[in-house]
This record gives C-alpha cells, structure tokens and sequence, in this order.
C-alpha cells in the first residue's frame, strides 16, 4: 500500500529532505504529487498547509487522502526524485500561532474553566471561539499574564504517539476525534492535546501570546489573537499609529485619552454652534421666500429646489410653514425628493397634493395634512412633481 512518511511529526524544524514520488494526479486544476516521504504539512486541524517547492516548482497546496500527501504543483514536476524545500517563515510563523492556541485554549481552562469549541488559524490573525456568553477586561488579562508565564517559562513540548492505555491516563483537553494511533502534544503541568499540527519544541518558540479582541458570536465568544512574530508586527503598527496621532494632537501617546476627549468637546460644541447658524440662515431665508411668496387661489405658496439632504429640506418647509406659507421644496443630492408643509390655518391637505404628484411622475411617499414627503427617480421626475402638485392646488381652490 502507498503511504507517505510524515517527516514533521519527528522533526517540524525540517526545513528540506529528499523524497521520491509515488504517484500523480490533477487535482483542483493543478498538477499534483504525492512522495514517499514529506515535510510538508497538509491542511488540517485548524492549521493551514505549508508552502514551499519541489525541485524549485512552488507548491501551492498540500492536502492528506488516506495515507498520502498530496503536493499541487504551480507546473508539471517530470521528475520522480525529488528535493523539497519548506517555506520556513510560513512554517514557523503557523507553529507559533498553533502552539499559542493550544496554550490560549488551556489557559482559559485552567484560569475559569471555559472550554474551547473551536480554532482558526488566519493569514493574519488567529481565533478561538468559547463556549460562555461574554467576557471582560481583567478575565482577559489574567488568562494572557498565566499563559505568558507559561511561554517565558519556556517549558519542553513534547509531541508523540501514545498507546490507548497512555491516552486514558492523560488529561486531555479535549477528546480525540481519530480512530487508531493519537499523538499528543504535552506542555508538562499545564496542557495535553490531541494535536496532528506542527509546534516549536518550547514554548518559548512562541514570543508572546495577545489577545487582540473579542466578541459575541451567538452563544459564545470569539477571541482574536496573535503570537511571536505577528505579535511584533502587531506592536510596531501600533506603536506607529499612535506615534501619528500623537504628533496630530500635540501630546504624548500617555496623553491621547484626554486630548482625545478634549477634541471630541470641541466637536460637540462646534456642531451644535452651527446646527444654531444654520438654524437661523434657514429662518432668514424663510422670511425671504415668504415675503416674495406667489398665491394660488389666495394661498401664499413658495416653490423652491435645493441641493442637500432630506433634512434640510424638511427644515426649510417647516420654517416656510410657520411663516404662514405652504412650502413645495425640491430636494436634489444623495435622493431626489419633494417635501410639503403647510401653516394648519390654510386648510391645504399636503398628502393629497403629494399624491397627485407622485400619481404624475412615480415615487413613493405619504404624510400628513400639515407635512408630507415622497421620493422621485430622477431631477425631471421632480419638476413634473412640483407642476402637479401646484396644479392640484389650483383645482382645489378653485373648489372652494
């Protein structure tokens, strides 16, 4: 039978080997090889598949069918003896993060028995997802500073093969989920693990373990993490971006919080400063129009388009409104609408005039006696709008 001898589990530092291959296939589009013997780990348990090359041709994907790893090759590899070559970065990089989960995931156990019900590990970022409903700031540090403890400790880890009657006397974490031969990774008087997946030899072949974030995900909580070298790059991008932000404000990144909060005032402030200038151009504006304001059937009426949001177009009818006007306003900008409002003492029913418009020119809308709103399609659709409500007026006025 064909088997392919996995060099990782003796050996995870292996960074090249020779091999012979043991047979082909086209798998997923790409020409693929499985060997005698590989280093090259292959997706599973949570852990991505290593890269590298087979006789300089890149592997782009490595995958486990029964006994053999398959290697999808980027070309054809006509060879049969073969020389591989791990992508070292990618390889340390995923044993770190994994040897982080595993810690991660006991550390949470140990500290306020929380189990793990899953792991993902991320081109950038890693997760575990536990089986609780929320989690805070101190529960978080305290599981990071025990686990840290732990990776500067630098205790052994040790990765084999165990009998059955080894397994029951093991503390495992989490039950197998394989049949036949269980190999376990052991970090001693912390955590054991049914694992398949690549680790340093110590735990101080992590760096550092942070736990970035956090949140609900339906009945548990994911946590985002990083370890060693993602760790670092983490800090420096952080470190940089405060850095920035700091030579913004003029202050010391000790000090962002307060100048932070003083800025965010200042903005308060200023908003509700111009929300009171606006307010007042708006009825200045208003007592122009409706002193120029046109009469339909006796009815001050002052139509009028102008470029901007709902809001603003709601405001200036209502400011036209209280000036004793009915209000037609034309809205153009992110949506096209047309707002009426009317003073109550002119008995004009804004809805009904809305429909008549929209009945010409299509839109959706409703409102009220005193204040009604629709939106039309396009700038023509509006003026067809507004003529029709003005001629609805005319023929209601003309009723009375």
């Amino acid at each position: 039978m064909l088997f392919t001898e996995r060099l990782y589990f003796a050996d995870p530092y292996l960074r090249s080997f020779s091999a012979r291959v043991v047979a082909r296939d086209v798998r997923h589009g790409h020409p693929a090889v499985a060997l005698d013997q590989s280093a090259f780990y292959p997706e599973g348990g949570g852990q991505p598949a290593d890269g590298g090359t087979l006789n300089g041709v890149g592997v782009v994907d490595v995958q486990a069918d029964g006994d053999l790893v398959w290697h999808m090759l980027a070309a054809e590899l006509p060879d049969d003896t073969i020389e591989g070559t791990i992508d070292w970065d990618r390889r340390f990089d995923h044993m770190q993060q994994h040897l982080g989960q595993h810690l991660l995931s006991a550390g949470f156990e140990y500290c306020y028995g929380i189990p793990t019900v899953s792991f993902h590990l991320g081109s950038m970022v890693s997760t575990i997802d536990l089986a609780i409903a929320t989690l805070d700031d101190r529960q978080a540090a305290t599981v990071e500073d025990v686990v840290n403890a732990v990776v500067w400790e630098d205790r052994p880890v040790l990765a084999r093969f165990v009998t059955a009657e080894e397994l029951s006397s093991l503390a495992l974490r989490k039950p197998p989920v394989v049949n036949g031969a269980v190999r376990v990774v052991s970090v001693p008087d912390f955590d054991h693990s049914a694992c398949g997946g690549t680790h340093p030899h110590s735990t101080g072949g992590v760096g550092i373990v942070h736990i970035r974030r956090w949140e609900r995900r339906g009945a548990t909580i994911r946590v985002e993490f990083v370890c060693g070298g993602r760790a670092l790059r983490d800090l420096r991008w952080k470190n940089a971006a405060l850095g920035r932000l700091a030579a913004t404000l003029s202050c010391g990144a000790g000090e962002l919080d307060v100048a932070l909060a003083r800025l965010r005032a200042a903005e308060e402030a200023a908003r509700k400063g111009l929300e009171v200038a606006h307010e007042r151009l708006r009825g200045y504006a208003a007592r122009e129009l409706a002193a120029g304001a046109a009469r339909v059937g006796g009815i001050p009426v002052v139509r009028q388009v102008i470029e901007g949001t709902v809001a603003d177009g709601r405001a200036l009818a209502a400011a036209l409104a209280d000036a004793g006007c009915l209000a037609i306003i034309g809205v153009t900008g992110a949506k096209t609408q047309l707002v009426l409002a009317a003073a109550a003492t002119l008995g004009v029913d804004c809805a009904a005039l809305l429909r008549a418009a929209l009945a010409v020119s299509g839109g959706r809308g409703g409102g009220t006696a005193t204040l009604a709103q629709g939106g039309v399609d396009s700038a023509a659709s509006l003026a067809q709008a507004i003529e029709a409500a003005l001629a609805e007026l005319e023929r209601w006025s003309g009723r009375q």
